[in-house]
Order: structure tokens, then C-alpha cells, then sequence
């Protein structure tokens, strides 16, 4: 790392340790299970243009971190939607739509999740209605138009445009595909878990005779955090230590686990990172998150410019890496969990550890992006 990529400084917000935490791979699999997390990757494999993304190393990172690896999977390159999420909604239209009279999808969305839906359902030559918050950048709308979907813009946060989405569908009879799961809405919630899942797949195939130590995963309601727990069940032979990262003003899975249920925050700020701007966890993702985790951490909105311009620089890595705003959490999360001698010890990060951290997204939100790229901290 170059002298102007000073990290030192760097810190989380709040760190918890969960009391509850006892990793049941067979408690897991019966939540998510093998045969849904198999299937999801043997259809997925096969769709147009499919190939694993990548599996960077962090390799200037470690070294400052004095760690010994540092795996960033890369979903910038999924599909050409900028984005993890492609592999979950697209995949819950396909399986939804099978025996299925209903004609028009809907759902609501922060931006990611709704732009696999509208592709999805574009593939599938389906009608596509989403709803998005006042919140939602117009740059992000206008992907999801180019699918041919129909957007509708809610005067309010994310969880007015699910209820909006949930009261129009009930009148019409759409068919709802959503990634949030409630009581008796429980299986597209699932299917957009197993597509997710796809992620660990590809890295226990790339990570070869390496072993994961530690992995940060970012929890917005929870969905893609679960799914990799449950690919970990499925597909590595050990157990890491898991980290769930939220920004500090929607720690809702950190609330949670504190209490030991399910709990609604309310969002006073809205974070930069919006698709982790959450203030419930998902129902399913809960029954696998609550006992699974190790410790949640939560960090500002500070550092994200930084981050998403460290990795665009090549300052984290040989390589260029054009990772979106929810990219960076994971990496802050890490960098001030290192910093902290004190967490760093409890949490067993030391020469030896082989970090795994998710870059979920690239630059989806266009506009933001570059303003991040532009900004002078």
C-alpha cells in the first residue's frame, strides 16, 4: 500500500460477540437445504454467459493487516448486472414461474434485487412491476426500465415500497418475488437464498488447498449472510469464524442477536450503503444467522469513499477492482477490527488467518459511484 493509503486510523463502531453461537451444519441444511443449494447451482451453471467471478487477493491489504491472505470475491463481473443479486432473483422468477397462472411479477427493492428480477423476468417474457423508496437513485431506476420493467416510485423508505408492493400485488394477483421472507411467505425468500449460494460454490473450487479462517459478511436483512453460512455447511470441510458487518445506523442483525430475537430498528439516518440499510431481519435468514454467527461488527459511512477508490487505485491489490459502496463494509470492518489489538486477539485474527470478504456489488448505482471516486475526504 502507498504511503497515501494510510489506514492506521481506521475504525469500527461496535463489536459483539454472540452468547448463542453454536454452528449445527445439519440444523443448517434442514433451513436451506443441500438439495435446494445443488439444484440452484446446477440450473445457474448452465444459463447463457455464466462463469464464476473472481477471487482477488487483497494482497497489498494483508501485508499492512500483517494477515496471510485476504479473498475478495468480485461480484462487479455477475452476468453484466453489477451485482450478487443477479444469481438470487432471476434464479426464485425461473423456479416461481413453473405451475404458476400468474402472469405479472412484482416486487420492491433498494436496486440490486429488483434489477435481477427485471431481468429474469425479461428472460422469461413476463411482465415486471417494481417498487422502489424516494431513496432509490434514478440511474438505478433506469437499469431496471431497460428490462422492460415497470417502475413505481414510493414517497417513503424501503419498507413502504415492500408494503405498497405487497398491497398492489394481493389486489391484481401479481406474483410477488421477493428476497424479505414473512409468515407463510417463505419459499422465494428460499429460492433467492439458494441462487446466492452459488458464491461459496465457486469459491471452495477457487480457493483450492487454502483454508478459510475468517469470513465478513454483509447483512442487510440477511439473505445473502445466511446463504453463504449455508453454502459453508455445504461445501468447506471446516468451520470459519463468522462476522456479520452492517453500518452502524441499521445493525439490526447485531440488535437481534444481542436480544436473541428478532428485532425492528428504526433507521434515523439512512447510510450510503442503502442496500444495507435495513431495520428487520428476513424470517428464514434469521433461523440460520441467530446461532451461526460468531460476532457482528458495524461501521460508519467514513471510510467507504476511501475504500471504493483504494481498490479502484490498485492500492489494496495488483489488481483494479471496481467495487460499489456495499463492497467496502466488509473491508473497513476487517481493517478496524485489525487495528484494535484487543478485538484482533479475540477474534483470532493473526499471520496465520485466510480472510474472506464479499465485494458484492460493482459500480450498479453508476452516479454514485463516481461521486465516490470524486470525492475529496
Amino acid at each position: 500500500m502507498s504511503a497515501n493509503s494510510n489506514v492506521s486510523h481506521w475504525k469500527y463502531s461496535n463489536l459483539l460477540n454472540n452468547q448463542n453461537n453454536r454452528f449445527n451444519k445439519e440444523e443448517i441444511l434442514k433451513i436451506l437445504s443441500a438439495k435446494d443449494i445443488d439444484e440452484s447451482y446446477n440450473t445457474i451453471s448452465k444459463w447463457k454467459n455464466y462463469k464464476p467471478t473472481p477471487l482477488i487477493l487483497l494482497n497489498k491489504l494483508n501485508e499492512k493487516l500483517r494477515l496471510n491472505k485476504i479473498f475478495y470475491k468480485d461480484e462487479s463481473k455477475r452476468f453484466g448486472l453489477k451485482s450478487f443479486k443477479a444469481l438470487g432473483g432471476a434464479y426464485a422468477v425461473e423456479k416461481i414461474i413453473k405451475n404458476n397462472d400468474k402472469k405479472i411479477i412484482s416486487t420492491a427493492t433498494a436496486g440490486n434485487h429488483g434489477r435481477s428480477v427485471a431481468w429474469g423476468s425479461q428472460k422469461n417474457n413476463l411482465e415486471c412491476k417494481i417498487f422502489i423508496s424516494k431513496f432509490v437513485s434514478e440511474s438505478r431506476a433506469e437499469v431496471m426500465r431497460s428490462f422492460g420493467a415497470e417502475v413505481i416510485r414510493i414517497n417513503g423508505n424501503y419498507d413502504d415500497s415492500l408494503n405498497e408492493c405487497i398491497k398492489q400485488s394481493k389486489e391484481n394477483n401479481w406474483q410477488i418475488v421477493q428476497d424479505v421472507a414473512w409468515k407463510n411467505y417463505e419459499l422465494v425468500p428460499k429460492l433467492t437464498m439458494a441462487g446466492y449460494s452459488v458464491m461459496m460454490k465457486e469459491i471452495s473450487d477457487q480457493i483450492k488447498n487454502d483454508k478459510i479462517s475468517h469470513v465478513i459478511l454483509q447483512a442487510g436483512v440477511g439473505g445473502m449472510a445466511a446463504a453463504m453460512i449455508a453454502g459453508i455447511a455445504r461445501y468447506l470441510n471446516h468451520i470459519p469464524e463468522i462476522i456479520i458487518v452492517e453500518p452502524e445506523n441499521a445493525a439490526c442483525v447485531l440488535e437481534s442477536i444481542k436480544t436473541g430475537k428478532i428485532e425492528k430498528i428504526e433507521i434515523k439516518k439512512e447510510s450510503i450503503m442503502g442496500g444495507m440499510s435495513c431495520g428487520e431481519p428476513s424470517l428464514i435468514p434469521w433461523q440460520i444467522l441467530k446461532n451461526a454467527v460468531n460476532s457482528c461488527v458495524t461501521v460508519s459511512d467514513d471510510y467507504v469513499s476511501k475504500t471504493v477508490k483504494y481498490l479502484a487505485n490498485c492500492e489494496l491489490s495488483d489488481e483494479k477492482v471496481i467495487g460499489g459502496e456495499c463492497s467496502t463494509p466488509g473491508i473497513i470492518s476487517l481493517i478496524g477490527l485489525c487495528n484494535d489489538e484487543k478485538a484482533r486477539e479475540k477474534i483470532k485474527l493473526n499471520e496465520d488467518s485466510n480472510v474472506l470478504v464479499f465485494g458484492c456489488e460493482g459500480d450498479a448505482d453508476e452516479n454514485l459511484y463516481q461521486e465516490l471516486l470524486n470525492k475529496i475526504d
